[in-house]
């Protein structure tokens, strides 16, 4: 990890502000290598008559959704493992988590806003007293106000349940702005959205890593999704990530069950208590 990053000052950024901005956490061979992934996962999904607009989140097809991130090309399980990343996935929701969902939103010139909402709100239920997700968003272009930054909602991450939800929800947003290459880490329960593309030239291009806690089933079957050759490839700590691996959701209560720690026991699930 950069050793000018605070890791520290950035987790209490998410603690006391629902997220921070890291500047530049990539840049040179990665970022450009992660720019031409986009660029190739459009091509090929216009190539095989793959919708790239979609009309249940999107106002208008001038919003390119790009899916299952992890599945396309290399380069975003290299981003999903990033170490600034990693460090601030645990510092938020701790050390167990899984891959629930990694995409890509381009705003084109004119493209609008899509509801307002939180992550975490769509996977667990009320009440929300903690974070057990969180969003790594990857800046692939300069975001600003005007090409679609995302916008979210100052103080959010403390509404517990669907009334403490205004209705004014838009009105309240503010947008995030960063350069190239940045990271913003969204807890999961800060409400957002996508902003508006008022530009006449400009596109916008980002990628949401949505990470959870273990326990929690992923939005992505991961499994089902990837080639066979892609996931052959993907070596046992892409495996877990990913939620891929032979077991899973056996760390919480695993002390339960065994009589005694085994000769190679599986330092992934709870020790026996002494």
């Amino acid at each position: 990890m950069d050793a000018n990053i605070d890791l520290e000052a950035l987790s209490s950024d998410i603690a006391r502000d629902g997220f921070t901005v890291v500047p530049n956490a990539i840049s040179g061979d990665l970022l450009k290598r992660a720019q031409i992934a986009i660029e190739r996962i459009i091509e090929t999904m216009r190539a095989e008559g793959i919708d790239t607009f979609s009309e249940t989140l999107d106002p208008n097809d001038a919003s390119i959704r790009l899916y299952h991130l992890a599945a396309w090309d290399p380069v975003f399980i290299e981003l999903l493992r990033h170490p600034v990343a990693r460090a601030l996935v645990e510092a938020t929701i701790g050390p167990q988590w899984l891959v629930s969902n990694f995409t890509a939103n381009v705003a084109m010139p004119g493209a609008g806003s899509m509801n307002v909402h939180s992550d975490q709100a769509l996977v667990v239920p009320p009440p929300w007293n903690e974070p057990w997700a969180i969003n790594i968003i990857w800046c692939f272009d300069d975001v600003r106000e005007e090409n679609g930054a995302t916008r979210y909602i100052p103080g959010s991450q403390h509404w517990t349940s669907f009334d403490d939800v205004p209705d004014d929800l838009l009105a309240r947003s503010v947008p995030f702005s960063a350069p190239a290459g940045s990271i913003v880490a969204m807890e999961g329960r800060v409400w957002h959205t996508s902003g508006a593309n008022v530009t006449e030239n400009e596109r916008r291009a980002m990628a949401f890593a949505y990470y959870s806690r273990d326990f929690i089933r992923p939005q992505v079957n991961w499994g089902m999704v990837m080639p066979e050759d892609v996931r052959d490839a993907l070596d046992d700590e892409a495996r877990q990530m990913l939620g891929i691996s032979t077991m899973g959701n056996i760390r919480i209560g695993g002390g339960l069950t065994r009589l005694r720690e085994g000769t190679n026991p599986d330092l992934r699930i709870a020790p026996l208590k002494s």
